[in-house]
Protein backbone atom coordinates (compact mmCIF):
# COMPACT_ATOMS: atom_id res chain seq x y z
CA UNK A 1 0.00 0.00 0.00
CA UNK A 2 1.30 3.43 -0.97
CA UNK A 3 1.40 6.01 1.42
CA UNK A 4 -0.85 8.06 -0.18
CA UNK A 5 -3.23 4.92 -0.29
CA UNK A 6 -2.93 4.35 3.08
CA UNK A 7 -3.67 7.60 4.27
CA UNK A 8 -7.14 7.43 2.37
CA UNK A 9 -8.10 4.53 4.20
CA UNK A 10 -6.68 5.43 7.45
CA UNK A 11 -9.20 8.96 7.24
CA UNK A 12 -11.71 6.78 4.88
CA UNK A 13 -12.23 4.54 8.71
CA UNK A 14 -13.50 7.98 10.09
CA UNK A 15 -16.36 8.37 7.48
CA UNK A 16 -17.67 4.78 8.30
CA UNK A 17 -19.11 5.47 11.36
CA UNK A 18 -19.85 8.02 13.97
CA UNK A 19 -18.28 7.16 17.26
CA UNK A 20 -15.38 7.23 18.63
CA UNK A 21 -12.81 8.59 21.35
CA UNK A 22 -11.93 12.26 21.67
CA UNK A 23 -8.73 12.89 23.82
CA UNK A 24 -7.64 16.61 25.35
CA UNK A 25 -5.06 17.40 27.59
CA UNK A 26 -5.65 18.34 31.44
CA UNK A 27 -4.03 20.59 32.70
CA UNK A 28 -1.16 18.18 34.36
CA UNK A 29 -0.75 17.27 30.46
CA UNK A 30 -2.38 13.75 31.17
CA UNK A 31 -5.03 12.55 28.53
CA UNK A 32 -9.18 12.96 29.44
CA UNK A 33 -10.65 10.46 26.99
CA UNK A 34 -14.28 10.97 25.72
CA UNK A 35 -16.58 9.01 24.11
CA UNK A 36 -18.61 11.45 21.92
CA UNK A 37 -20.25 10.76 18.42
CA UNK A 38 -18.67 12.83 15.20
CA UNK A 39 -19.15 13.57 11.72
CA UNK A 40 -16.39 13.40 9.13
CA UNK A 41 -16.33 15.95 5.87
CA UNK A 42 -13.48 14.36 4.30
CA UNK A 43 -13.60 17.51 1.38
CA UNK A 44 -12.48 19.45 4.79
CA UNK A 45 -10.47 16.99 6.33
CA UNK A 46 -12.65 18.39 9.38
CA UNK A 47 -14.47 16.17 11.94
CA UNK A 48 -16.96 17.77 13.85
CA UNK A 49 -18.45 16.91 17.03
CA UNK A 50 -21.14 18.33 19.01
CA UNK A 51 -19.92 19.87 22.85
CA UNK A 52 -21.28 21.48 25.77
CA UNK A 53 -19.68 24.80 27.34
CA UNK A 54 -19.29 23.41 30.80
CA UNK A 55 -17.60 19.77 29.81
CA UNK A 56 -14.23 19.19 30.87
CA UNK A 57 -12.94 18.27 26.85
CA UNK A 58 -14.42 22.55 25.88
CA UNK A 59 -12.37 23.52 28.89
CA UNK A 60 -9.45 21.64 27.97
CA UNK A 61 -9.46 22.65 24.22
CA UNK A 62 -10.05 26.40 24.86
CA UNK A 63 -6.96 25.79 27.28
CA UNK A 64 -4.66 23.52 24.82
CA UNK A 65 -6.42 22.98 21.80
CA UNK A 66 -4.56 20.47 20.49
CA UNK A 67 -6.71 17.07 20.26
CA UNK A 68 -6.33 13.36 19.35
CA UNK A 69 -9.53 11.62 17.57
CA UNK A 70 -9.66 7.67 17.90
CA UNK A 71 -12.08 5.35 15.55
CA UNK A 72 -11.84 1.72 15.16
CA UNK A 73 -13.54 -1.27 12.91
CA UNK A 74 -16.47 -3.12 14.97
CA UNK A 75 -14.16 -6.44 15.02
CA UNK A 76 -11.02 -4.09 16.51
CA UNK A 77 -8.53 -4.96 13.84
CA UNK A 78 -8.44 -1.52 12.07
CA UNK A 79 -8.06 1.48 13.64
CA UNK A 80 -7.32 5.48 13.17
CA UNK A 81 -5.87 8.22 15.50
CA UNK A 82 -6.48 11.90 13.92
CA UNK A 83 -4.41 14.76 15.31
CA UNK A 84 -5.70 17.99 15.12
CA UNK A 85 -5.76 21.25 16.75
CA UNK A 86 -9.05 22.09 17.76
CA UNK A 87 -11.31 25.22 16.38
CA UNK A 88 -14.65 25.53 18.80
CA UNK A 89 -17.42 27.83 17.72
CA UNK A 90 -18.99 29.80 20.06
CA UNK A 91 -21.79 28.78 22.32
CA UNK A 92 -25.08 28.82 20.64
CA UNK A 93 -27.00 31.57 21.93
CA UNK A 94 -30.12 32.31 19.42
CA UNK A 95 -32.06 29.20 18.29
CA UNK A 96 -31.20 30.48 14.57
CA UNK A 97 -27.15 31.50 14.80
CA UNK A 98 -24.49 30.43 12.74
CA UNK A 99 -23.54 27.96 15.64
CA UNK A 100 -27.49 26.09 16.11
CA UNK A 101 -27.29 26.07 11.87
CA UNK A 102 -24.01 24.33 12.33
CA UNK A 103 -25.31 21.46 14.82
CA UNK A 104 -28.34 20.91 12.77
CA UNK A 105 -25.98 19.62 9.85
CA UNK A 106 -24.00 18.10 12.58
CA UNK A 107 -27.05 16.09 13.31
CA UNK A 108 -28.19 15.65 9.84
CA UNK A 109 -25.12 13.99 9.29
CA UNK A 110 -25.21 11.86 12.14
CA UNK A 111 -28.80 10.52 12.97
CA UNK A 112 -30.77 12.05 9.85
CA UNK A 113 -33.76 14.19 10.17
CA UNK A 114 -34.99 15.49 13.54
CA UNK A 115 -38.90 14.79 14.48
CA UNK A 116 -39.17 18.24 15.80
CA UNK A 117 -36.62 20.97 14.89
CA UNK A 118 -37.76 23.71 16.86
CA UNK A 119 -37.25 21.42 20.00
CA UNK A 120 -34.05 20.52 18.80
CA UNK A 121 -32.64 24.13 18.08
CA UNK A 122 -34.00 25.51 21.58
CA UNK A 123 -31.97 22.57 23.46
CA UNK A 124 -29.09 23.71 21.74
CA UNK A 125 -29.28 27.30 22.84
CA UNK A 126 -30.53 26.05 26.50
CA UNK A 127 -27.85 22.98 26.89
CA UNK A 128 -25.45 25.94 25.49
CA UNK A 129 -23.41 23.93 22.72
CA UNK A 130 -21.07 24.35 20.37
CA UNK A 131 -18.87 22.68 17.43
CA UNK A 132 -15.51 21.45 17.45
CA UNK A 133 -13.77 21.35 14.48
CA UNK A 134 -11.16 19.16 14.15
CA UNK A 135 -8.86 19.56 10.90
CA UNK A 136 -7.11 16.22 10.65
CA UNK A 137 -3.38 17.41 10.65
CA UNK A 138 -1.66 14.19 10.82
CA UNK A 139 -3.48 10.13 11.16
CA UNK A 140 -1.71 6.82 11.72
CA UNK A 141 -3.12 3.56 12.73
CA UNK A 142 -3.73 0.06 10.65
CA UNK A 143 -5.92 0.32 7.77
CA UNK A 144 -8.73 -1.71 7.14
CA UNK A 145 -7.41 -4.64 4.98
CA UNK A 146 -4.00 -4.25 6.55
CA UNK A 147 -2.76 -8.23 7.18
CA UNK A 148 -1.87 -8.44 10.89
CA UNK A 149 -0.03 -11.12 12.95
Amino acid sequence: MTQDATQDALLGLLSEGHGGVLTTLKRDGRPQLSNVSHAYFPDERTIRVSLTDDRAKTRNLRRDPRASYHVTTPDRRAYTVAEGTADLTPVAKDPYDETVEELVRLYRAVQGEHPDWDDFRAAMVRDRRLVLRLRVERAYGIPGGAGRG
